[in-house]
């Protein structure tokens, strides 16, 4: 099947299987930032945005985002860079395997929650997992960030 879509505000065409995973298409057009860790849409490495919200690629088909607009981490690099200076400030920038994933819902989180509790944030990032951490100083790196210390 081939798909137009809009990734990083540039306007693709791109062939897929019908049964292929967003991840996947992804990762074969350049964008290796988009990891894959459980392919169940379990631990949240393979977040990207469909028009602004979080969606897991690796459990998201591709034929469903025909005429969409995609964001990968490359496509908010500023953001990225701003939050991860936060995460190594508290320590918690670890391995860095499940940072673009859990740098994208981060930053989604920013944009959909004004001053978030410590709650919403944990609530907000239960599909995110770090297999390096104990989440506490992502937790704290977030709160800064967020301006909710």
């Amino acid at each position: 099947m081939r798909i137009k879509v809009t990734v990083n505000e540039k306007v693709m065409e791109m062939e897929a299987p019908y049964d292929e995973f967003l991840a996947d298409t992804l990762r074969k057009h350049g964008f290796l930032s988009v990891k894959k860790g459980c392919n169940t849409g379990s631990c949240g490495l393979c977040t990207v945005w469909l028009d602004g919200k979080p969606v897991l690629s690796c459990s998201f088909l591709t034929m469903r985002v025909n005429g969409g607009n995609i964001t990968t981490i490359e496509g908010v690099q500023k953001e990225a860079r701003e939050f991860a200076d936060f995460l190594v400030k508290e320590g918690a920038d670890q391995c860095g395997f499940c940072s673009p994933g859990f740098i994208m819902t981060v930053l989604a989180m920013k944009r959909e929650l004004s001053n978030p509790t410590e709650e919403d944030i944990i609530h907000y990032l239960t599909g995110n997992l770090c297999r390096c951490t104990g989440y506490q100083g992502q937790l704290r790196a977030i709160k800064k960030y967020l301006g909710v210390v």
